[in-house]
């Protein structure tokens, strides 16, 4: 794969991370690419599917895996919005996925570039190349405008619910 090509899986990414986005859930998504074409997608679920694995990486390696019929990814490459956490870290290097990119490093959950560094470590039994860094400053401030819109919606909560209770004595 080229720069154009990350840049173009990215953008696509992105557009799924929206979606979460849309949904109320962080937005993070992903896309699993093989032989240039999409064979799994996701974005982060975990809220609306009462489910703590739904994370964007694992929601598309699940897709991926079904449409080729086999848990192995060999030859793929994932591409997601922010580096992986360390349970998606691990299903990518069980899943055998070739090369991970990612936008945005995640210095406090991040399992590839910022903590654990899962893809480096020796006793692992494959270890995929990776990228970071594509679009990042895209992806990060998906994130950013995510959570500074949450903060402002509980504050304005908080502060009605004050305005709620002043009017009520």
């Amino acid at each position: 794969m080229n720069q154009d090509d990350d840049l173009h899986w990215m953008e696509h990414a992105l557009q799924l991370a929206q979606r979460a986005a849309d949904a109320g859930e962080v937005p993070v998504g992903a896309v699993v690419v093989l032989n240039g074409a999409i064979i799994g997608e996701g974005w982060n679920q975990p809220i609306s599917g009462h489910d703590p694995t739904a994370h964007a990486e694992i929601m598309a390696l699940r897709e991926a895996a079904a449409k080729i019929a086999n848990y192995r990814l060999a030859g793929a490459t994932l591409y997601v919005t922010i580096e992986p956490c360390t349970m998606c870290a691990g299903a990518i290097i069980h899943a055998r996925v070739k090369r991970v990119v990612f936008g945005a490093s995640e210095p406090k959950a991040g399992a590839v570039i910022s903590n654990a560094l899962m893809f480096d470590q020796s006793w692992m039994n494959h270890w995929p190349e990776y990228t970071g860094g594509v679009m990042a400053e895209q992806c990060s401030d998906a994130i950013s405008a995510f959570f500074r819109q949450r903060r402002s919606e509980k504050k304005a909560a908080k502060l009605a619910e004050k305005a709620s209770a002043t009017r009520s004595e």
